[in-house]
């Protein structure tokens, strides 16, 4: 299944995409997808409905994030070698990861604001795994119990924040706007292997990274176990499992985003978003 959420601002509502690429909605059904509804009885209830009950939208309407009122985001970093050594970095020996603020989260093809005095600001292409299940202390093996689906993201990071004001990541990725997220929740049975996929991003037309999950040092699998030892996943919970390699700071010279500039992350199955980059304005988001 397709999840969506749809609709103005501050308005969003709860919807899916049935087989025939139909976009309804399902605000009678549920309040809206978050930590109360994906579970997998409102997902297996679902799956077992005829979906042709409700209500059709406009393909053309406004998409949200599909997933609302996210408890934490968990970045991994360092995930594939060749972004590691474009960054000038031993990979890890363990799974490397930091906390992002939720409300930087953005709509899929919403504008991503520059942070106010950001002058480095970057993408990074990733797949992000939305939880529907707590747990902590996870076993590998059933790590994927815990996965309601997996969408496109895009962790862009104003890298002065995150390198040079005291090196905490966690500056560099939380500014509002930087985490778009979509276009759509594909619940995770539909998606045979979440490590062989395919995964690009674009900046105006321009590929700058295209490489697949399989050249990932850890399985999803992996990477839900060894941080679940560390903080307990939640329903909802959103974890984004890196970049590779084609980020504007590995490039010599480096190349930042400026207003104006369209990002177009895409990942085999889970569909494409775009973003224009735009100047911060004082006391606009």
């Amino acid at each position: 299944m397709k999840l969506i959420r749809f609709g103005k601002k501050g308005a969003e509502k709860p919807g899916i995409i049935d087989p025939t690429g139909t976009f309804r909605d399902l605000s009678n059904y549920i309040d809206d997808w978050s930590y109360k509804t994906l579970n997998h009885d409102t997902l297996n209830d679902l799956k077992n409905r005829d979906l042709t009950q409700f209500p059709i939208i406009s393909s053309e309407v406004r998409l949200a994030a599909p997933v609302d009122r996210v408890g934490k985001i968990v970045g991994c970093a360092l995930t594939y070698g060749k972004h590691a050594a474009e960054a000038g970095l031993e990979p890890p020996e363990e799974p490397m990861f930091m906390l992002t603020a939720p409300s930087a989260i953005n709509g899929p093809n919403d504008d991503v604001v520059i942070p106010r005095d950001g002058t480095q600001l970057d993408w990074e292409a990733e797949l992000a795994v939305v939880f529907c299940k707590a747990g902590s202390y996870i076993p590998v093996e059933n790590a994927m119990d815990y996965v309601a689906g997996f969408c496109v993201s895009n962790d862009v990071s104003e890298r002065v924040f995150q390198l040079e004001r005291g090196t905490q990541w966690t500056k560099g990725k939380s500014a509002d706007t930087l985490k778009p997220l979509g276009p759509w929740l594909v619940t995770s049975d539909e998606i045979d292997d979440p490590n062989k996929l395919e995964i690009s991003l674009q900046v105006n037309g321009k590929t700058m990274q295209h490489s697949n999950t399989s050249d990932m040092m850890y399985s999803i699998a992996e990477l839900i176990s060894t941080i679940s030892r560390y903080v307990s996943w939640q329903p909802g919970d959103v974890m984004m499992t890196g970049t590779p390699p084609g980020v504007g700071y590995g490039m010599k010279p480096q190349v930042y985003l400026k207003p104006g500039d369209i990002m177009s992350a895409r990942i085999q199955c889970l569909g494409e978003q775009r973003n224009q980059v735009v100047a911060y304005a004082q006391g606009k988001v």
